[in-house]
């Protein structure tokens, strides 16, 4: 490329240089800046260089300077700030349904949000040691799917599989395909599920997305669910275990309202029952893993109601019991 092309990158080599390479911390001076130019093979003299920072900052870019010990030109606020990187990449260093590789393809890129000087910071933040992750490589692109199918209001089609001791997937039905219509996505206990309207059964359920495989949107629109609350389904859903959907009434003691108010939201109604309980009435599904919260709260909650799911959680226990005796 001819000296007189580089020249006309000059303004745009200048800003990739100070975003990268500086910060608050590690200001750049305007001679080093020229060095850096002419690596481009770009000319520039101070006076230019001083005139393409003021450019630079009627474009928008917080262009600052700092005198005195260690002066120079460095970005100040940038789109994302340190901090919430770091939170970002926590966010995706934890998440189980990401696969190894592609939280690390999307940790590299979040760091070129950052100069390479923070960016270090970002490495020695992130890494989990041992945390699990899951298998699917495509769950990173079938939730980019699903999103669109909702968006455009269509129906999908996948098949659905889990994995036998030999970490092998099989298909359940044998391959056949699902038809669903597709209402909205929810992260549960580290997991993406699917909410959708089965059109074989008539009903809602839901899906692990790292479950699903050859996700096909359709041309047909969605069906049922028109009314659907994505949130209501979720908090009846302990872990997204399904089960019969009944209204509850439980009965905690006092000491246990955060619990309660954590899991269930601040608009649930607590009812006083004496002066160290108080009751909650709450549709809820009867499921292994509701039944696994409730025996975690010891004698500290009661489920008073109805008869069906008194029942069902004594069968509960006393099949678990069966297995010490």
């Amino acid at each position: 490329m001819a000296k007189s092309a580089n020249q006309k990158l000059k303004l745009l080599r200048l800003y990739d240089i100070l975003l990268h390479q500086s910060d608050e911390e590690h200001p750049i001076t305007v001679p080093e800046l020229i060095a850096q130019l002419e690596r481009w093979e770009i000319k520039a003299e101070r006076k230019s260089i001083y005139d393409d920072l003021e450019s630079l900052a009627t474009l928008g870019v917080d262009v600052q300077s700092r005198k005195g010990h260690s002066p120079g030109w460095f970005i100040g606020q940038r789109d994302f700030e340190l901090a919430e990187l770091k939170l970002l990449v926590d966010a995706v260093q934890s998440s189980r349904f990401i696969t190894k590789r592609k939280s690390d393809a999307l940790i590299r890129k979040l760091e070129t949000l950052a100069s390479t000087h923070q960016a270090r910071q970002l490495q020695r933040q992130v890494y989990v040691d041992r945390r699990i992750k899951t298998m699917n490589e495509s769950i990173y692109y079938n939730v980019d799917i699903l999103h669109t199918a909702i968006a455009r209001n269509r129906s999908i089609t996948f098949q659905y599989f889990d994995y036998n001791m030999r970490k092998e997937k099989v298909f359940r039905h044998d391959g056949e395909r699902y038809r669903v219509s597709p209402y909205g996505l929810i992260w549960n206990s580290e997991n993406y599920y699917l909410v959708a309207f089965d059109h074989a059964s008539d009903t809602m359920r839901h899906y692990r997305v790292d479950k699903m495989a050859q996700i096909e949107q359709t041309e047909s629109p969605r069906e049922g669910g028109s009314e659907f609350d994505v949130a209501d389904y979720a908090q009846k859903h302990f872990g997204m275990f399904s089960g019969t959907e009944v209204s509850m009434t439980l009965r905690f003691e006092s000491r246990l309202v955060n619990v309660v108010l954590d899991r269930f939201g601040q608009d649930v109604m607590l009812i006083p029952d004496g002066e160290e309980h108080f009751t909650v009435t709450l549709p809820l599904v009867m499921s292994p893993q509701f039944f696994g919260w409730l025996f975690g709260l010891g004698d500290g909650v009661q489920l008073k109601g109805p008869a069906q799911a008194v029942d069902a959680y004594r069968e509960h226990l006393a099949s678990v019991a069966a297995l010490y005796e």
